[in-house]
């Protein structure tokens, strides 16, 4: 079990809720399992995704992205992995991360910087969680 797991399970005990509680726990273990939030941005850019993703960090408007690119970027079987874990289909985890990661990035990115400590990222999660 990584840090971003083990502080997901810490906040999950103490908040719940219903689509900010799944998509909390979804955003942690891609942060886990790809080495924090640049290496999610590096492995989306690496996809052919680099100008969304620097929109999301950016200022302006947020580029939008399919469930489609998210499965080519991040590969079906580490998806379909990831998915099994939340009990959803790879799919569902395809669409609502095409839904949601441009505006979490942008949320999580507020300074147009991507924070590289653990505790600033978890912080911002806690605070989307309780809103």
């Amino acid at each position: 079990m990584g840090l971003f797991d083990s502080i997901a399970g810490a906040v999950m005990g103490e908040l719940s809720g219903g689509d900010n509680d799944q998509l909390v726990k979804v955003a942690m273990n891609l942060l886990n399992e790809h080495g924090g939030l640049q290496g999610v941005l590096d492995k989306l850019k690496e996809g052919g995704l680099g100008e969304q993703v620097a929109s999301w960090v950016g200022t302006g408007a947020n580029l939008p992205i399919s469930a489609e690119q998210i499965t080519q970027a991040l590969g079906s079987g580490p998806l379909a992995e990831m998915a099994s874990k939340f009990g959803i289909s790879p799919e569902t985890l395809g669409t609502q991360l095409a839904q949601n990661l441009p505006n979490l990035v942008d949320k999580l990115t507020p300074n147009n910087q991507v924070p590289t400590e653990t505790s600033a990222i978890l912080g911002q999660l806690m605070g989307m969680l309780k809103s």
